[in-house]
């Protein structure tokens, strides 16, 4: 049967040979010496005896033999030469014996190329086979800004940690997402156990995802698993089949075509303007109906006595019901622990008539894409930014532009020019609202600098509160109901009692309001996006983000605020246009335009006039974490000075 077989190789190297040819492509095996010829290689390391998946060999060594094989590793060389018998030999023992020695290859950006056994490559490539033992040496080039050396470099920081050598991404960041994903840090090795089992998982993912077709689309199997598992969650997946995981591939086949969007994310930036068609439907709202009220459910992680977060929340709900009496229905669901009973929750609140479901925290995410692949035709929104999940719809506001007006006012107060900010979660959007904060102080202050510290640091309290020199202090946007304090928004420090100066406010009944108005008229899914994810970002032009200052403050700052609102509303003042520096000096923005949206939203940098950082993952509480596990912000380091 080995004649038959190598006759069999022989046509699939043909074909592919012709195929390149036609298409004005390399026919042959890349070669890896001729790829360094023009390339400065940093460092060579020996790695050892590594299992290597055989679709990632794919080129030789050197160019010895290169004319035997096509490019796709089947051979050229006919039937009755000794390479064709020396080839049928060794399909013969491969198939009987199985490998007894191990390849010998070189690794060059996640690519390997044979150097020592291009025929067994060969055949078990004809054998279809899954992975082979190398004795590996890597070759490492040096960092350069070209997206596949920085890929490459987060490969090898990731490999550093886990092991894995067959998992590759598209695009940047994403091996840092697995590893939060899956639940370890950056710098916790795995044990051969985790290894195993990451392996059996892939494995088995990637089993259900050809099967889908998956390989049709121009994304990897790495890109799909990291979909996968962040709605289905990385323990859960442990234990399914191939099968199983196949049939959840069904309930989310959007999540992969997203991956192949540019831009996966539709940034609605206003609420839709009524047109002829919304007029006609607003009649429905205004004349009376028998139909059911829109039931619609809000899950807290807190209660609103002990959560400002959950408070705004519900002052949102409530609003709601008073704008649409008879006509919606609502619900609140406090104390929902994400990952232990958010699911059961909203599927409970489904059962009992719910099809309009808000979740306001991001730590829900995972629950939310579960529910929404197991309830298509229920409405999911998740409070959070810049997720790229077509299943479910996003929502937040910008609060940078409030944040900007109260820079202002603190910059226009302040003698000293020092100025505090206390943050609390280092998440998308909140680079943004410090930054706009510092570059409205800075504009009415030259001299302003603001000291930014962290609220939900795990070892240390913030220590800006204890700085004599700094006066004024921006805090938490509104008060807890459960321990109400003065501290809160901008105040002058003042003893126990601060005077409160201005307040930045979240209307997320404005907000509810104008999203359950498009359910009610019927236009919901006229910004359906079809493969993208929809997120709702809107701000003070919509009614969903203010400034409420005291009426204490100076006749012209009172003024100014005013004038700056009334431009951002107008949209003819943008906070983040013109010339912008970071920590390091490095222009962020040209003085001729404006930073676009999606910059904004992932804003990972701190202004010029900003003393302090971004805090890692591992420098926070664990309640922190658990926020910023989802919606984390990878920040750009400080110098040191």
């Amino acid at each position: 049967m080995s004649y038959e077989e190598y006759t069999t190789a022989l046509k699939a190297g043909q074909k592919e040979y012709r195929s390149r040819l036609q298409n004005g492509e390399y026919p042959y095996l890349p070669i890896l010496d001729e790829i360094l010829s023009y390339t400065n290689v940093e460092y060579e390391v020996s790695l050892g005896l590594c299992e290597v998946n055989i679709e990632q060999i794919v080129g030789t060594k050197t160019k010895g033999r290169t004319n035997a094989f096509a490019h796709n590793f089947m051979p050229l060389l006919g039937s009755h030469t000794e390479f064709a018998a020396k080839w049928i030999d060794l399909c013969t023992s491969l198939q009987e014996e199985g490998m007894r020695d191990p390849i010998k290859v070189c690794e060059f950006m996640n690519r390997f190329y044979v150097v020592e056994g291009n025929k067994r490559v060969s055949v078990l490539k004809y054998l279809d086979a899954y992975s082979v033992p190398c004795n590996v040496t890597r070759v490492v080039p040096k960092r350069t800004d070209t997206k596949e050396n920085r890929l490459y470099y987060e490969f090898l920081d990731f490999y550093a940690v886990t092991g894995v050598n067959y998992l590759s991404f598209s695009e940047e960041g994403r091996y840092a997402k697995l590893l939060k994903r899956i639940g370890t840090s950056n710098d916790e090795k795995w044990t051969a156990e985790e290894q195993i089992e990451f392996r059996s998982v892939y494995t088995r993912f990637r089993k259900a995802f050809e099967a889908k077709g998956g390989g049709k689309l121009p994304i990897t199997v790495g890109d799909a698993m990291l979909a996968y598992i962040t709605v289905y969650g990385y323990e859960d997946s442990k234990n399914k089949l191939a099968t199983d995981m196949k049939a959840d591939l069904s309930k989310i086949w959007d999540e992969f075509l997203v991956l192949t969007e540019e831009q996966s994310v539709e940034l609605l930036m206003e609420p839709p303007k009524p047109t002829k068609n919304t007029y006609k439907n607003l009649l429905n709202l205004i004349l009376p109906d028998n139909s059911a009220p829109l039931k619609i459910a809000f899950f807290f992680e807190k209660t609103p006595k002990e959560s400002s977060w959950s408070y705004s929340h519900e002052l949102g709900r409530m609003y709601l019901e008073n704008v649409f009496p008879g006509q919606v229905e609502t619900a609140a669901f406090s104390n929902v622990l994400p990952g232990e009973n958010d699911q059961e929750m909203m599927e409970a609140a489904i059962k009992d008539g719910y099809s309009m479901i808000f979740a306001t925290a991001p730590t829900m995410l995972p629950a939310s894409l579960k529910i929404a692949a197991n309830y298509p035709d229920v409405k999911i929104l998740n409070c959070s930014l810049n997720i790229s999940h077509p299943t479910i719809r996003t929502y937040y506001a910008r609060m940078y532009e409030a944040k900007f007006l109260a820079g202002a006012i603190a910059g226009s107060m302040s003698s000293s020019g020092k100025i505090g900010y206390l943050a609390n979660y280092p998440i998308f959007g909140m680079a943004a609202s410090i930054n706009a904060f510092a570059l409205g102080a800075r504009m009415v202050n030259a001299n302003a600098r603001i000291y930014l510290d962290w609220t939900t640091l795990k070892d240390r309290k913030p220590e800006i509160t204890k700085d004599p020199d700094i006066h004024y202090i921006i805090d938490q946007d509104m008060i807890t109901p459960v321990s109400a304090s003065r501290h809160f928004g901008l105040y002058r420090v003042n003893g126990a009692n601060p005077d409160n100066l201005a307040m930045t406010t979240w209307h997320w009944g404005k907000l509810y309001e104008k999203i359950v108005r498009i359910v009610l008229n019927g236009t919901w899914k006229n910004v359906d996006a079809g493969t993208r994810a929809i997120n709702y970002w809107w701000g003070m032009s919509a009614g969903v983000v203010d400034l409420i200052y005291s009426q204490d403050l100076p006749h012209s700052t009172k003024r100014l605020v005013e004038l700056l609102k009334n431009d951002i509303c107008s949209d003819t003042f943008i906070p983040f246009s013109g010339e912008l520096y970071d920590q390091n000096g490095v222009l962020m923005n040209d003085k001729e335009s404006s930073l676009a949206p999606e910059d904004i939203i992932t804003m990972n940098w701190l202004s010029d006039n900003v003393e302090g950082f971004i805090p890692l993952l591992g420098e926070l509480t664990e309640e922190a974490q658990a926020v910023t596990q989802f919606q984390g912000l990878e920040a750009v380091p400080v110098p040191e000075k």
